[in-house]
């Protein structure tokens, strides 16, 4: 299976053994940030430094003309990524034989949270997520359509994963986050994730509902919860349990027609400004309800529109099925294994997870992270790659 690393451009630029060192993993292609939210990186093998300190959100590339007079638009990136450094990196893994494609975070956020809090998810109790943009609301829906085609469609390029394009909720790897106390399961989560923002409260009303009395119902179908009651995490029916059948059909119509409708216009938009044969891919997990980098999808409906979908399984392969099942002739499924022992990959056991992968129906691999990992990680993918 034709295989892809994730990198940086911190990851290259200034290391001239970096590319070689990475084709030499035996991948065919590298997935390069071009649009990432903030983040604190290792680089174990760098010349000039080993931490990199993403302060925020940022484009890595210079952002185009369309953004002038915006209101929202994409900040630029600070000494981590100075000029365009998405677009050095890229020219360096190019002329190391490598397929680039770019990788492209959207509703992920915080500092257009942190500027421009009325962008932002509110749940039930009034409290704002500042790294979760409302995707409902129409500003902020443009943003993210333009910040696609625009991040995606890098010179050179030859396809876009397109991450956290759909709803975000409250998990998120926040700085010295403190909200695990109190077990939520999967229904607890999607209740926390349900959005009360103006544009929201105006979609829950085209779907008959009261927001006011649906707020009022999320906080007391999460009051047992706090109280340390478990949930059964049953998955849809958990939801159904603690919320009622009618307010949970409702927020799920809402909410899964608002995800859809973005998801095609930013496809849409890739493909308008990509040349022929661009790839267009989305970070997915098929259970339409879910929220995160990897955007709740309809498996259906999303090979209907992507050209595929990058898949995690770090916690197994399960989720390649509902994706597989679907037989779409020549949709790209991608198995995406953290290859990064220190953040509890397992190196050491690809070519076994890749053969599973494969035997579910998965096409390509993904491999998480070709900067982060150590020399032995990096001997483990090498050795799992290795032609047979």
């Amino acid at each position: 299976m034709k295989a892809s690393a994730f990198v940086y451009p911190w990851d290259v630029n200034g290391d001239p053994e970096a590319p070689a060192r990475i084709a030499a993993l035996g991948v065919e292609q590298v997935t390069l940030a071009a649009a990432y939210h903030s983040t604190r990186a290792l680089t174990p093998r760098h010349p000039r430094h080993r931490i990199v300190t993403a302060e925020h959100a940022a484009v890595l590339y210079p952002a185009g003309d369309r953004w002038a007079g915006r209101t929202l638009r994409p900040y630029p990136s600070g000494d981590w990524a100075p000029g365009d450094a998405y677009g050095e990196a890229a020219g360096a893994l190019a002329d190391a034989g490598l397929e680039v494609h770019t990788w492209v975070v959207l509703a992920h956020n915080s500092r257009l949270g942190a500027e421009h809090p009325d962008t932002s998810v509110v749940n039930a109790y009034g409290d704002r997520y500042p790294w979760a943009p409302c995707i409902a609301q129409p500003a902020t829906r443009a943003y993210l359509v333009d910040l696609a085609a625009e991040a995606a469609v890098r010179p050179g390029a030859g396809g876009t994963e397109l991450e956290s394009l759909g709803w975000y909720g409250l998990p998120h790897l926040h700085a010295h986050d403190k909200t695990g106390g109190v077990g939520l399961g999967d229904a607890g989560q999607y209740l926390m994730a349900l959005c009360f923002c103006p544009a929201c409260r105006a979609g829950y009303g085209e779907q008959g509902l009261d927001a006011d009395e649906l707020a009022t119902a999320v906080r007391d179908a999460l009051e047992p919860l706090w109280q340390g009651a478990a949930d059964d995490d049953g998955g849809w029916a958990g939801v159904e349990k603690l919320l009622g059948e009618t307010y949970a059909a409702a927020t799920r119509a809402w909410r899964d027609e608002t995800a859809r409708t973005l998801q095609e216009a930013a496809v849409a938009a890739v493909r308008a400004a990509a040349p022929d044969g661009f790839q267009v891919l989305l970070h997915a997990d098929p259970v339409p309800y879910h929220c995160g980098a990897n955007a709740g999808v309809d498996p259906a409906h999303i090979l209907s529109v992507a050209d595929g979908v990058v898949v995690p399984c770090a916690g197994g392969t399960g989720l390649l099925t509902p994706f597989a099942e679907q037989r779409r002739e020549g949709a790209v499924i991608a198995a995406n294994f953290t290859v990064v022992s220190g953040m509890g990959g397992s190196p050491d056991t690809l070519a076994t997870d890749a053969a599973r992968a494969r035997d579910l129906g998965a096409t390509q691999l993904r491999l998480y992270h070709a900067g982060l990992a150590s020399d032995g990680d990096l001997a483990a993918v090498r050795a799992a790659l290795a032609p047979r």
